[in-house]
């Protein structure tokens, strides 16, 4: 199945020697019946020329913001309104400088700050520049943005040296492309029921009982499910991340309480539900009215608390046999074991382990390592990567498994 057909493709080509293989690409996409747009940058002009191009996309080449002498503008904005996803192919390494930093300085820049759709870059470069850490760096913000990344390939270079920074090939590209339209549909008509964030337990009116969850790793669940074209309703404590998908319906919640109350409104009209928030196992047994002052020679204190509802075992109990029901654990000891129990006390599908054992993996970072356990105790591993890619690849893998 073609699933590149009628899509609308802004390809931009920016100055490296790999242009030359764009005509190519356009051909290709062409071949497939999708809608291309070419933006280049002024020096790629000088690999490959804007006429060729603009024969073979059946469409003007776009270079500056004014078209010629006549005036008229390029208009930046309705062109990142329209494209159903950019390609920077090849992207070089200025290029990818400008983009993970915000720098607006042409109109292909401007497009690419305006757009509302996914964004992929094709990296080439020489070798040296691809593995500098400034490129590196850049690479990982574009992808913590929420854009996408084609890896270079390793081969021969146009300077003689053999390693990475190849451009992917052309027939390369559109594979990744029609995979990428066929990934973000497989979720539509499913509505996935997502907790994300710390709760919050207020001891006084200006002291709560928290945890140091940011809300990342549910919040990366809810976007890439919106994207892969789910209803997402995202039931978040309080976290400083926001969502811009359509797809979001967000409701923001304190206390362990109130999440209960709107996951259990939702609860029954979710096919998914997928529980990421670090809920507080306990709360005060009487909430202070006033600040709780301390008191003249008061060397400890003693907080009464009671145990909070345990949302993730309460709508266990209601789950139907045709909802799938994913639950997480954060575990610092006997990781497997305690999140295997955890599966049967709670009535899990899934458990989605997570240890803080791992570098680089829990509360506050961008990076995750997720271990994978069904019913059965069967692990599927995700080795520790960008907690957004993580999300797409596990749901993704959940999808095959539970379609």
């Amino acid at each position: 199945m073609n699933h590149l057909e009628n899509k609308k493709i802004i390809l931009v080509i920016t100055a490296g020697i790999a242009a030359y293989k764009a005509a190519f690409l356009v051909r290709l996409l062409v071949k497939q019946k999708a809608e291309i747009k070419v933006l280049m940058t002024e020096n790629a002009t000088e690999f490959i020329t804007p006429l060729t191009l603009s024969t073979l996309s059946k469409n003007p080449v776009l270079i500056d913001f004014v078209k010629g002498k006549t005036g008229e503008w390029n208009n930046h904005v309705d062109l990142g309104l329209w494209a159903d996803v950019i390609l920077f192919a090849p992207a070089t390494a200025d290029t990818l400088a400008k983009s993970a930093n915000g720098i607006c300085d042409n109109l292909v820049q401007a497009v690419y700050l305006s757009a509302k759709c996914p964004v992929i870059f094709s990296p080439a470069m020489d070798l040296d520049m691809y593995k500098h850490q400034s490129t590196q760096n850049n690479l990982q913000l574009l992808q913590k943005y929420g854009n996408f990344i084609i890896p270079a390939g390793f081969g021969e270079l146009a300077s003689g040296l053999v390693g990475e920074g190849r451009m992917a090939e052309p027939e390369e590209i559109v594979k990744y492309l029609d995979n990428f339209f066929a990934e973000k549909q497989i979720l539509q008509g499913k509505t996935i029921l997502i907790t994300a964030g710390a709760t919050q337990e207020p001891i006084d009116p200006v002291r709560y009982i928290t945890n140091h969850s940011t809300g990342k790793m549910g919040y990366a669940f809810a976007e890439h499910a919106a994207n892969l074209g789910a209803k997402v309703i995202l039931v978040s404590g309080k976290v400083n991340i926001s969502v811009v998908n359509p797809n979001i319906i967000l409701h923001k919640v304190t206390t362990a309480q109130e999440m209960y109350e709107v996951c259990q409104e939702n609860f029954e009209k979710s096919d998914w539900i997928l529980l990421a928030a670090a809920v507080a196992d306990y709360k005060m047994k009487e909430v202070a009215h006033q600040k709780i002052k301390k008191k003249e020679g008061q060397t400890d204190m003693v907080l009464t608390l009671v145990e909070n509802i345990d949302i993730a075992a309460t709508l266990g109990k209601q789950k139907k046999d045709t909802q799938l029901f994913i639950g997480f654990a954060l575990e610092t000891n006997n990781e497997i074991e305690n999140a295997k129990k955890k599966i049967i006390k709670k009535n899990f599908d899934v458990i989605l382990l997570n240890s803080l054992q791992t570098q680089g993996a829990g509360f506050a970072t961008d990076t995750n390592e997720i271990m994978m356990i069904d019913k059965k105790g069967e692990i599927k591993i995700f080795p520790l990567q960008d907690k957004k890619e993580l999300a797409r690849k596990i749901l993704i893998d959940l999808f095959y498994q539970y379609p």
